[in-house]
This record gives C-alpha cells, sequence and structure tokens, in this order.
C-alpha cells in the first residue's frame, strides 16, 4: 500500500513515525533515530509530511521543505482531540496523521530563518525583562520588612537607590546594605542586557523592508514590526486580517445555542506577546487620538465614545492586526488616509 502521509512525533533523539495510506489506514508505525530520518523519508518522496509545531518542527519543517517534500505543521491543540486511548508516542504520531487529513484543519508554515533571529531576540528579552520585574519586587518586598516604602514605578526607586544605600539613618543593617548593594548590581547589569536587545532590535527593524512598512502604522514600533514578522512572515498562511486578529486572540469568544448567540470578551488566544504589544500600541493610538485626523484615529474617537476607552483599546488593536496583515500580505505602503 503507497504511504500517502507520514506523521511525525518529533523529539530530542528519537521520532516517532506512522505513515498511512490515502484510506487513512496504518501502513507502518515505528521509531527512528535522528540521523536516519532523512533517509527513510527518501524512500517515500510523494509523501506529505505533518508534524506538531513545536520545538525543532521549524527547522525540520524548513530542511524538508527544501528537499522537496510538502509539510505540513499543525498547532498542538488541533492534534490532542485526535489522541485514541493512552498518550504514547505511537498513538501520537497516529493522531498527527488524523489531524492532518481533516479538510478545515488550521497549518502553520515554518518560520525561515530570518523569522526566528528575530524571535530569538524578543523571546530573550522578555525573560531579562521578566527577571528583571521579579527582581524589582523582591527588592521593595525586602525594603518593606526595614519599613522603607517608596512610590510605584521602577525609575523612582532606580534613582533613590544610591541615596537609600548611602543614609546612615534609614534603619537598614550593614548586611542589608551589602546586599541591597548586590541587587542593585543585578538590576545594572538586566538593564544592560535589556539595551544591548533594544538596539538588535531596532537594528533589526530598520534593515528589513516589511518591517520599515509595518512601521509607518501608527501605534507600532519597532518591537511590534519585528514581533510581528517573527510570526505570521508574508502573512499567507492567513486568509484574511480576521482571521489573523482572530488566531492573536483579538475577537469575541461565543457560546451561542439554539440560535442564540452569546458574545463574551476575547478569546486571548494564540501569541500572548504580540497580543499584548497590539494592545499597548493601541493605548499610544487612543491616547493621541485627540491630536490626529488620520482614519485610525478619527474612528478610535468614535469607539471611544460609543463603547469606553477599555473597548476601544481592544478594537483599536483587532484593527491594528488587521492592518499589519494587509501590509504584509499585499506588500504595499500603508496609506493612513
Amino acid at each position: 500500500m503507497k504511504v500517502t502521509l507520514i506523521g511525525i512525533d518529533l523529539a530530542k533523539s528519537i521520532f516517532q513515525l506512522c505513515g498511512v495510506n490515502q484510506a487513512g489506514k496504518a501502513v507502518f508505525n515505528r521509531t527512528i533515530k535522528r540521523k536516519d530520518l532523512l533517509a527513510l523519508l527518501a524512500d517515500y518522496p510523494d509523501a506529505t509530511i505533518a508534524m506538531e509545531a513545536c520545538s525543532g518542527s521549524n527547522y525540520w519543517g524548513r530542511t524538508l521543505e527544501a528537499l522537496g517534500f510538502k509539510v505540513l505543521l499543525i498547532p498542538p491543540i488541533h492534534v490532542k482531540p485526535f489522541v485514541k486511548g493512552n498518550k504514547n508516542d505511537r498513538n501520537d504520531a497516529f493522531a498527527i496523521t488524523e489531524a492532518a487529513r481533516r479538510p478545515n484543519m488550521h497549518f502553520v508554515r515554518p518560520r525561515s530563518l530570518e523569522q526566528t533571529d528575530m524571535m530569538i531576540v524578543h523571546k530573550l528579552r522578555k525573560r531579562r525583562v521578566d527577571a528583571r520585574t521579579a527582581l524589582i519586587n523582591q527588592l521593595r518586598g525586602l525594603l518593606n520588612e526595614y519599613g522603607i516604602i517608596f512610590a510605584t514605578g521602577r525609575t523612582s526607586l532606580k534613582n533613590a537607590l544610591s541615596d537609600l544605600l548611602e543614609d546612615a539613618e534609614n534603619g537598614l543593617t550593614s548586611a542589608a546594605r551589602a546586599l541591597i548593594g548586590d541587587i542593585q548590581q543585578e538590576w545594572a547589569s538586566l538593564d544592560a542586557v535589556i539595551d544591548r536587545l533594544d538596539k538588535h532590535i531596532k537594528t533589526q527593524a530598520q534593515t528589513n523592508p516589511n518591517a520599515k512598512r509595518l512601521m509607518t502604522i501608527r501605534g507600532v514600533g519597532e518591537k511590534t514590526a519585528t514581533t510581528a514578522l517573527a510570526f505570521a512572515g508574508d502573512g499567507k498562511a492567513y486568509k484574511n486580517g480576521r482571521h489573523f486578529s482572530a488566531n492573536l486572540g483579538l475577537v469575541p469568544k461565543e457560546h451561542s445555542s439554539g440560535g442564540k448567540q452569546k458574545l463574551a470578551g476575547i478569546t486571548k488566544r494564540g501569541n500572548a506577546y504580540l497580543r499584548n504589544m497590539l494592545i499597548q500600541g493601541a493605548w499610544s493610538v487612543l491616547r493621541n487620538a485627540d491630536n490626529n485626523n488620520d482614519r485610525l484615529s478619527s474612528w478610535a474617537r468614535k469607539v471611544t465614545e460609543r463603547r469606553g476607552k477599555h473597548k476601544a483599546v481592544v478594537a483599536i488593536a483587532n484593527k491594528l492586526a488587521r492592518i499589519i496583515w494587509s501590509v504584509l500580505y499585499h506588500q504595499q505602503e500603508y496609506q493612513p488616509g
């Protein structure tokens, strides 16, 4: 029986391969070592390769596409319903083939190397920013044990920290001063790394034509532009702008039955990092809407009057996502109007 589809359950060293025929019946379901994968797949040059979109899938997707294979990457959430029985590698590999055969399944494309470079910088930056936030929160908690309170905001605490350590009358012990000095040095180190990553992102944005197009959109800066490119590429993986915004969780939840439609807050599915970037950009658009007369700003003012600023911000973020998709998909300059 001819194998038309091969599902691969990726791992570090040992992969599980399930090959099925046109009827969806398993022809084989076996393990194979990483180094032997390409040699085995060479025996099935006409087969479509399906994998979960997970760690390593973009590398294998690019590699197999370069060899002429058709590659389907499936979000793991869409594979899970097809796992039958206990969870193991054999069942997972077969579930991938079942999901890949569904007519309405949504697939993602392997990231290019340029997209991967952009993604890595943002992931590293986010980890450092999260670490800095945790450090600042811990510092505030420790100072509170000595009765020392500062106003909210990172800048105010940072500016006051040196004077705090030099003040001999504030109740800090010598041991506490030494430890807080270590925190201050760690904070400075994190700031330096974040600044370097910000410069890296700026260089990526200024040297990429698509990123430069995106940055002409009001509310889209260097970080949002490069994040959108890393996530969406050329936008061809999405049918339209609404499909893209829905993939980012910027559309309402729906719980309808019996002909009665019930909508709730946004779904918050998909890439939370890019969604947060768009929300921040939407706040920027809204704050400056009164000073601008372009179509987006005029529309933002009208939505705010009808629905309030918080709902307006989500609506603006949705609009920004659609505009970003259109610019990427059509490869055209943004016309603010």
